[in-house]
């Protein structure tokens, strides 16, 4: 019998199973070491996709960076301004408090997901590609 496809091996380590091609999946997956690792750790994925919270998810950086990506993208296209006589000061040191500043806890929930479908897509595509290898047996 041919492996579980990538694709149904996610779906059923999101959970979503009830079509009648489960059963024959299921019976591959319990004689079939590879796809049995496969679900595993697809299923640990989704696992912990699933147990991030807001603290988790990157914050944007602080204006300064944009400043300085700004101001590296402009002298890329401009000759450089001659050498200055004053000394540079550091920068105040940013508050470590998380700032929101826009945005709902939907536009971040719907952040998390965009992101953990990217991830899933990132993941089915490596699975499927390591399955081509030349020389690879199962």
């Amino acid at each position: 019998m041919p492996h579980v496809e990538p694709a149904r091996l996610l779906e059923l380590a999101l959970g979503n199973s009830g079509s009648n091609g489960d059963l024959g999946a299921l019976r591959h997956i319990a004689s079939c070491d590879r796809c049995r690792q496969e679900l595993s750790r697809m299923t640990r994925l989704v696992i912990t996709a699933r147990s991030v919270e807001e603290p988790d998810l990157p914050t944007a950086p602080p204006e300064r960076v944009w400043q300085r990506l700004t101001q590296d993208l402009s002298l890329a296209e401009e000759p450089a301004p001659p050498a200055c006589a004053e000394p540079v000061r550091p920068l105040a040191p940013e508050s470590t408090e998380p700032r929101y500043t826009r945005g709902s806890t939907e536009t971040r929930v719907r952040t998390v997901r965009v992101a953990l479908a990217l991830l899933s897509g990132i993941v089915v595509w490596w699975w499927s590609r390591s399955a081509r290898r030349p020389g690879r047996r199962d």
